[in-house]
């Protein structure tokens, strides 16, 4: 409950900046102008970034569960020859 006070505080502190700076910008974004093209080339990035991002990431899922699985057979095959340790 805490988090959500200090967030709604947080956003309730910045919404006036951010309406203030938008109201000199006349509708203009950090970016600039935008036309066709810049909204073309960002659809292309798009359509390229995220099957990139997929591919990365299950690239490195993969590794992972490489190496959980080489661990998993190393401690299997440690176990094989370790002596059997009695209680009492």
């Amino acid at each position: 409950m805490k988090y959500a006070a200090v967030t709604l505080s947080l956003f309730l502190l910045l919404a006036p900046a951010a309406y203030a700076d938008a109201a000199n910008d006349h509708g203009e974004g950090w970016y600039g102008e935008t036309d066709d093209l810049v909204i073309t080339l960002a659809g292309f990035v798009l359509i390229a970034g995220f099957p990139l991002f997929i591919l990365l990431a299950s690239l490195a899922l993969w590794r992972l569960e490489k190496r959980k699985d080489a661990r998993k057979a190393a401690d299997k095959e440690r176990m094989k020859h370790v002596p059997l340790r009695g209680g009492w």
